[in-house]
C-alpha cells in the first residue's frame, strides 16, 4: 500500500476492524518512512450488475438512483437518511444474492416497493403512484384498499 503523503510502498497495519455492516474492513496504517497515518478500506469485489430496462436497453446499476427515488418518496415523512441507507443496503443484498449479472428494472421496482411498504406506507403509495403510473384517483383508491385488506 502506497503512502498517500510520501508515496513510499511499505506501511504497517496498526488497527483493523470491521464496519457496521460487516462487509468492509477498515485498517489504520502507518507509513514506515514518514510515520504518517492513514486509513484504508477493504471490501469484497462484487460482480457488476446490469439493469435491463422495459424497452430492452441495458445500463449499469446505480445505487444513487434507488436512494434518490426513495428520498423523493419519503419527502416530509419521518424517515431518516440512515433508514433509507439501510433499506437500500437490504435491496442491494437481495440483488447480489440473485447471482445474476442482469436484472430487470421491473424486478427492482417491485423490490423497492416491498421494502418501502415496511418502511413507510405513505412513501410506498407515493413511489407506487409513479412506478405503476397511476392514471386517476380510482387507481390510488384501489391500491389503498389492497393495503388495508393486507393488514
Amino acid at each position: 500500500m502506497h503512502c498517500p503523503y510520501c508515496n513510499y510502498q511499505k506501511s504497517k497495519v496498526i488497527d483493523t476492524r470491521p464496519t457496521d455492516d460487516g462487509y468492509v474492513t477498515r485498517r489504520r496504517r502507518e507509513c514506515e518512512k514518514c510515520g504518517k497515518r492513514f486509513t484504508t478500506y477493504e471490501k469484497v469485489e462484487r460482480m457488476p450488475i446490469r439493469i435491463v430496462k422495459k424497452d430492452g436497453t441495458r445500463e449499469s446499476y446505480d445505487r444513487n438512483k434507488i436512494i434518490n427515488g426513495i428520498i423523493i418518496a419519503c419527502e416530509k415523512r419521518p424517515v431518516s437518511i440512515n433508514q433509507i441507507e439501510k433499506t437500500v443496503d437490504l435491496i442491494e443484498k437481495e440483488l447480489y444474492n440473485l447471482l445474476d449479472n442482469e436484472i430487470s428494472s421491473s424486478f427492482i421496482g417491485e423490490l423497492i416497493m416491498t421494502k418501502l411498504k415496511d418502511l413507510d406506507e405513505v412513501a410506498y403509495v407515493r413511489f407506487a403512484s409513479v412506478y405503476r403510473q397511476f392514471k386517476d384517483i380510482n387507481t390510488f383508491y384501489d391500491e389503498l384498499n389492497r393495503m388495508i385488506k393486507e393488514k
